[in-house]
């Protein structure tokens, strides 16, 4: 039993096959690249010049040191870093001259007016109610009026300003200035503007003493004057049209201050012949004659003397 060994059995070649590997198969779809076949187009928005980009850095530079900077900067494709220095041509000083100082004007007009209008409350009101409304209380809102003369005198300045300026827009429009410069006329318009009435205040206040009509002179002042203060007023918001505007805008903000300003002289005339009728008795003849003699045709002088002094400095 000890002796003897079991030996397995051999299987004889014909049972042994070779079986087919079926997962090996031969691919029979053979699948053109079709990325491959993609043609070149040149890039129409691309603006690389075709600079050369192979440039040899020293072992002494380090790529974070600013001279490794410097260097990829001169070898850029787009930007030329390297390339010289072009001197731009150098243009002429451009000096703006527009109407700063005419805004700047009528700012400390605006500003001035409104300052008045906070201080002197009362008589702003009191010079209002007499303008607007002919009341029997007419005679007491005079004599409280002039009983407070500081604002009188600001606002018979202001209408100097305002009146100067306006007359200054109307020279300008008319091309009737002979030097041309805007603020030179405006000078002198503000001094003609102040010359005649102060001489027209002046002779009035004489005549009444000479021809012993103080009282009518007195009224007949006081009407000119409260006039010349509401005119002042009433022009602000035409001078700001007139200086700023243009086109249609300022032809009509044109118009509608040469109605203003004939409109008031009209209720001038008319308020003043109702004092001196009353007073004394004048015929309205003689009056239309007072007007051209003391009213027109010194207006027309200072014109004219300004006209020749204009030509001989020029």
């Amino acid at each position: 039993m000890a002796g003897l060994a079991a030996s397995a059995q051999q299987l004889a070649d014909t049972t042994i096959r070779q079986l087919a590997d079926t997962l090996h198969r031969q691919e029979s779809i053979l699948r053109q690249d079709s990325v491959i076949a993609l043609q070149l187009v040149k890039d129409s928005v691309s603006k690389n010049p075709g600079l050369n980009i192979n440039w040899t850095i020293s072992k002494d530079i380090y790529i974070l040191s600013p001279q490794f900077t410097w260097e990829a900067l001169k070898h850029h494709h787009y930007f030329g870093f390297n390339s010289r220095l072009t001197e731009q041509p150098k243009s002429d000083i451009y000096q703006h001259r527009g109407k700063e100082l005419l805004f700047y004007l009528l700012l400390i007009l605006f500003v001035v007016f409104g300052m008045m209008r906070t201080l002197f409350p009362k008589f702003f009101d009191d010079l209002f109610r007499l303008f607007f409304r002919t009341t029997l209380k007419q005679k007491q809102l005079r004599d409280q009026l002039m009983q407070v003369p500081l604002p009188s005198i600001l606002l018979n300045g202001f209408f100097v300003l305002s009146g100067g300026l306006y007359i200054s827009f109307m020279i300008q429009h008319f091309r009737l200035s002979a030097t041309g410069d805007f603020w030179m006329t405006f000078l002198y318009a503000v001094t003609g503007l102040s010359v005649v009435y102060f001489v027209k205040f002046v002779g009035l206040k004489i005549s009444g003493w000479l021809f012993n009509l103080k009282e009518a002179a007195d009224s007949y002042v006081f009407i000119v004057f409260i006039i010349n203060k509401m005119l002042g007023i009433f022009l602000l918001p035409f001078l700001l049209l007139i200086a700023f505007s243009e086109g249609d805008v300022y032809t009509t903000g044109l118009v509608l201050s040469w109605c203003l300003v004939g409109g008031m002289l009209l209720y001038r005339i008319i308020l003043t012949y109702g004092v001196i009728r009353n007073q004394l008795k004048v015929n309205p003849i003689h009056f239309f004659l007072y007007l051209l003699a003391f009213e027109i045709i010194p207006v027309l002088l200072v014109y004219k003397a300004l006209l020749l002094y204009f030509a001989q400095t020029a």
